[in-house]
């Protein structure tokens, strides 16, 4: 990891201290923590690469998405990039003491797998709570990969077949996270036998394009090909909340990202969201989040 950014913003890109052409590095908790300044510990940061962590034992809290999370023995996390996380952390906001470990990788790294498609992008849940069953089984999984991994420093003359496998290794896992059942109705697409999930996912994608310039779900009907009535259906379906609900769930992430890792004034930030009066974008975010931006600003610094 490499952080950059100014004193209220850490961004942290992907860099492999011990294997700098390799985009995967599998490491404990207490190594990563180790390598980090104090200061990233604690605050959040918003990283450009894939974390999974597997907690093995231990007691803690983490926070993505400006979301809470339990980290006990059988935890599961996936941050995709540019979300946002605090590193998992004890009830006075240490570092935690936690047994488990992390596998960091690119984007590219993960072999094209139609399977681990859903895994992968933004759109997935973030924490799972694993069966005894499931925790042995990507226990397993994470320790062949340590294992394969740590060859890559003494392995020269096989490493590409190495890095071969650990693409293959990791493509395993995260299709055993395709496996998994949705941890909550809203944070997983309809699922893949439902008509509708084609239509949820299409119009996620375009969300993620769009939401600065458009919140009007007719707008993204049109786009998709079908009325606002059957976007709206599907999305209700799928994860109990309207088209319209999900739109302006992505644009209070967005302001609250970028409350927290900027120092643009609110105002500013409100108009790159597309309002154009600060009054009506400082309605709209403290009825999505129950906070005002200054107030939810203060909290994060």
């Amino acid at each position: 990891m490499v952080e950059n950014g100014q004193r209220d913003v850490i961004d942290i890109a992907y860099e492999n201290p011990d294997q700098r052409h390799t985009g995967l590095e599998v490491l404990t908790f207490d190594a990563l923590r180790s390598r980090l300044k104090r200061s990233v510990t604690r605050r959040p940061s918003r990283l450009d690469f894939h974390q999974l962590l597997l907690v093995r034992g231990g007691e803690a809290t983490a926070m993505v998405d400006f979301v809470t999370h339990p980290c006990t023995r059988g935890t599961l996390l996936h941050l995709r990039p540019g979300q946002v996380q605090r590193l998992p952390h004890d009830a006075d906001g240490r570092p935690a003491d936690l047994d488990a470990v992390l596998l960091l990788f690119t984007a590219d790294f993960p072999p094209p797998l139609p399977a681990t498609r859903s895994v992968l992008d933004g759109f997935g849940p973030v924490a799972w709570h694993l069966s005894p069953e499931d925790l042995a089984a990507f226990d397993r999984t994470t320790t062949e990969l340590a294992a394969e991994y740590a060859t890559l420093r003494t392995a020269h003359a096989t490493a590409e077949l190495t890095v071969a496998l650990l693409r293959q290794l990791l493509g395993a896992l995260l299709i055993r996270i395709a496996r998994l059942p949705a941890p909550d109705p809203d944070s997983d697409p309809a699922p893949r036998t439902d008509p509708g999930a084609e239509l949820l996912l299409a119009f996620r994608r375009e969300l993620e394009r769009s939401f600065t310039s458009t919140r009007s779900v007719e707008d993204y009907a049109a786009r998709l090909g079908y009325s606002p009535r059957t976007l709206s259906r599907a999305c209700l379906a799928a994860t109990g909340r309207t088209a319209k609900q999900l739109v302006d769930a992505r644009v209070a992430l967005q302001a609250q990202r970028l409350l927290a890792h900027t120092d643009l004034p609110v105002a500013t930030i409100g108009r790159t969201l597309g309002f154009t009066e600060p009054t009506n974008f400082g309605k709209f975010f403290t009825r999505e989040t129950g906070q005002p931006p200054g107030a939810f600003r203060r909290t994060q610094r």
